[in-house]
């Protein structure tokens, strides 16, 4: 499992990744974190912020992605061409 995706169970932006793997039939390792960001701990300690989503590709050595726009262009681009 090369792709972990760090969330919150109703986060819009974090929905909007979630539908990009499915769409292209991605398998990843979810980590819900807590709704205070005060006890992000895992998450900024993987992306240097408390926000989510934050994305890991260990494959392609991203450590820790913020931005959702910013993970569903990345992961369109380096893994877009393979589901077509």
């Amino acid at each position: 499992m090369t792709l972990e995706l760090y969330e919150l169970p109703g986060c819009p932006y974090c929905a909007k990744v979630i539908s990009k793997l499915d769409e292209l039939g991605l398998e990843y390792e979810s980590h819900e974190v807590p709704s205070s960001h005060a006890k992000r701990d895992e998450v900024k300690a993987v992306s240097g912020q408390t926000g989510v989503p934050v994305l890991v590709d260990t494959e392609h050595d991203v450590e820790g992605m913020p931005e959702s726009d910013d993970i569903v262009a990345y992961l369109e681009k380096t893994y877009g061409d393979a589901a077509a």
